[in-house]
């Protein structure tokens, strides 16, 4: 008799989940409380642009479907920064060729629900909200569209249903669970800038843009039809002060001149569209026996910053799929080492995140940062087999984030050495550079 898999949430990691558990041959039943999202638009007004990189890639091309979703996406090589005066500079993310690729979120999940579709052995039920969960039976309540109740039974329950997980919610009151939520002291808005004449870009087409002001930024992201995707990330409390038609547009004029000129709908995207919070939620044990687990933003929400939210609950999904090639048909066994091997590594890309924003909203535009980033830069072209950054690792690798975390602690104590000696002439010495490799090993 086939295993029978209950999967709770179709967003991306949990159709991205179904797939590969139906190549496996199991019987998967897939539930999505919202709509079909082939039929409806379900991300408006929340970022609805990915940064698609190495592990989501990685995850993709092991369903084929790698090279459909590159084909619309854009590269974005580095990050333009945009001075308060309007001055532009360019920092590249990595080595010539290397770049994070925008994607639209909507675009990628009706792709993998279109595959996942495609299975004999995959159910999908659309407007069906998870209830109730009996984790000892591995049984799951849904509340249907009609308002009726369908109860599921099957072998396991796999929770993908996103930061505010219902699966989770019957895990934290069970014995010895540990839980946190954090928010971040900012918020976001969804804005847009359109396209020119002819769907063409009013700004650098391949660049993620930053507007960094210190307690508060704007980003950019291309769209393949021209149009850039820009969000703010404001405090709270200054949100409340933008109350009026004229502090909207004064605070803009004053902050991000160079944009407001591309930003027709400004004021009725900043008054529509609703503030979007930022939460960091971390958690342990995702797994209970070999009934229940958790996947995705169901064990590990972080916030945006590094671009890497869904490629980590991708990355979830291969390191799940490499446990039942290790360990058979022992779900125990498979669950409990999937948990311990994700772990670590969801927790050090959280606090990668919440680190990034500060990157990206203050350093970008610090003088000693930029130095040491150019530095960094020049490591590694000029060794790359002995050093890589932690942006490197973190984004071009499959090494684990909590690898990534450490080493750039490391390369960090490096830098600032190279710096105090005055050494940044001497770093295309070989002997010079010998005698400080040790510090990152």
């Amino acid at each position: 008799m086939k295993t029978k898999i209950t999967i709770v949430g179709g967003g991306l990691s949990g159709s991205l989940l179904a797939i590969y558990m139906a190549k496996r041959g199991f019987q998967v039943e897939l539930f999505e409380r919202r709509p079909d999202m082939r039929k409806t638009a379900i991300y408006q007004g929340r970022s609805i642009n990915l940064a698609l990189s190495t592990r989501g890639l990685n995850a993709l091309a092991k369903i084929g479907l790698d090279t459909e979703i590159l084909a619309d996406a854009i590269p974005m090589y580095g990050r333009m920064m945009h001075s308060k005066t309007g001055e532009l500079s360019y920092h590249a993310y990595g080595k010539q060729g290397q770049a994070i690729n925008s994607v639209s979120r909507g675009r990628l999940n009706q792709k993998l629900i279109e595959l996942a579709d495609g299975f004999e052995n995959i159910n999908i039920h659309f407007n069906a909200r998870c209830i109730d969960v009996n984790i000892d039976e591995a049984k799951a309540v849904f509340e249907l569209e009609d308002g009726t109740l369908h109860t599921v039974q099957s072998d396991r329950i796999i929770g993908t249903d996103g930061a505010f997980a219902a699966t989770r919610g019957k895990l934290q009151i069970t014995d010895r669970f540990n839980y946190s939520q954090t928010y971040l002291h900012v918020g976001y808005k969804e804005l847009a800038i359109p396209a020119g004449e002819n769907g063409s870009f009013l700004l650098e087409k391949n660049a993620l843009h930053i507007w960094p002001r210190g307690s508060f930024m704007m980003i950019a992201l291309p769209n393949p039809a021209g149009d850039f995707t820009c969000t703010l990330f404001f405090p709270y409390e200054l949100f409340d002060r933008l109350q009026t038609d004229k502090s909207i547009v004064d605070f803009f004029e004053q902050e991000f001149a160079d944009a407001v000129p591309l930003m027709p709908t400004l004021l009725a995207d900043f008054k529509q569209n609703p503030i979007g919070n930022l939460v960091t939620v971390k958690c342990y044990p995702w797994v209970k026996a070999d009934k229940i687990a958790l996947m995705g933003d169901a064990a590990h929400a972080i916030v945006p910053f590094y671009g890497q939210g869904m490629n980590c609950s991708f990355e979830d999904v291969v390191v799940f799929d490499q446990m039942i090639d290790r360990f058979g048909d022992d779900w125990n066994a498979i669950f409990d080492a999937y948990q311990k091997e994700r772990k670590p590594n969801a927790d050090a890309i959280a606090d990668l995140a919440v680190q990034n924003y500060y990157e990206m909203a203050d350093k970008v535009a610090d003088k000693h940062f930029l130095h040491k980033k150019h530095i960094e830069h020049e490591l590694t072209e000029l060794y790359p087999d002995k050093f890589k950054s932690q942006y490197e690792l973190t984004t071009f690798s499959l090494s684990g984030y909590k690898y990534a975390w450490d080493q750039g602690q490391k390369n960090d104590v490096l830098l600032e050495k190279i710096i105090a000696d005055g050494g940044e002439e001497k770093i295309k010495d070989a002997v010079y550079m010998e005698q400080l490799w040790h510090l990152i090993q």
